[in-house]
């Protein structure tokens, strides 16, 4: 047993428990975790990864990094997140800049966001995870379904330049495309339209990200990602526990699917819904 499958068990547990419990309101429901201690968080930073030998233009920012840096300290590394890289990414992009003005005071709090239209920006701890599931590697091709406030895209961007995001909503879509000129990730492609179907043009994908939950998987997603590719997405209706699903499909084209976390997620957007 795995350790994504270990830590939806824990989780489960937990979910279930909720009415009894005290949360506060948020999106996504995520189970707390002992922090490390001071000592092992620092081994956790010293240990990034040098094995990225594929360079790309990546922006960076001073303005409230020491609240980036807590961030990371307390509620990524803090909550389990191990992979260096993605540790790094968290601590690089400035959340504050993808939230709307009137939530920016909150925006380094390990919680979601209202971003406008009924959308959210993402907990940073499922952010960081959803990251981690993917295992990405530099130079993989990686597609992003619900590009939102534009804030995991931009994350994702830290670990591969070829990130290719797609939202149906049209002023969001909007506005992120002109927020990455203006921050300056400059790697990111973005697209308007229902991400259901994918971006066939742009197919294969070494991975792809849905950060909106489905009732199941959709099919052209499976059919766009390549053979030894993952899909991180939440599966369920509004209206029953959702789950956070991790799908990998073998080099054989065989495909297995680990159920990693409960979660509650904003549901995916169709444009003609079938």
């Amino acid at each position: 047993m795995n350790r994504f499958n270990n830590l939806f068990i824990f989780s489960a547990l937990i979910f279930f428990l909720t009415p009894f419990l005290s949360f506060s309101n948020s999106v996504e429901l995520i189970p707390q975790r002992s922090h490390l201690q001071e000592n092992n968080i620092a081994l956790q930073l010293n240990e990034l990864s040098e094995t990225d030998s594929l360079a790309w233009d990546r922006p960076r920012f001073d303005e409230r990094k020491q609240e980036r840096e807590y961030l990371v300290q307390t509620g990524i590394i803090g909550q389990g997140i191990t992979d260096p890289n993605v540790i790094e990414a968290m601590l690089q992009v400035p959340r504050h800049r993808f939230i709307p003005k009137e939530y920016q005071r909150q925006a380094y709090q390990n919680t979601p966001l209202p971003i406008g239209y009924d959308q959210t920006i993402s907990q940073p701890y499922i952010v960081a995870l959803m990251a981690e599931m993917l295992e990405i590697k530099p130079g993989d091709k990686v597609l992003e379904i619900g590009t939102g406030s534009g804030y995991h895209a931009a994350v994702l961007s830290e670990l591969t330049p070829y990130i290719y995001t797609i939202e149906i909503v049209e002023p969001l879509g909007i506005r992120v495309a002109e927020l990455y000129n203006e921050l300056g990730y400059s790697t990111i492609k973005t697209r308007i339209g229902d991400g259901y179907n994918g971006w066939e043009e742009q197919a294969p994908f070494d991975k792809i990200i849905v950060t909106a939950a489905a009732d199941k998987i959709p099919q052209p997603l499976i059919d766009q990602l390549s053979p030894g590719g993952i899909i991180a997405i939440p599966v369920g209706r509004q209206d029953q526990t959702q789950v956070l699903t991790r799908l990998i499909k073998d080099e054989n084209g065989n495909l297995r699917t680990e159920r990693v976390l409960p979660v509650r997620f904003v549901p995916l957007t169709r444009s003609n819904k079938e």
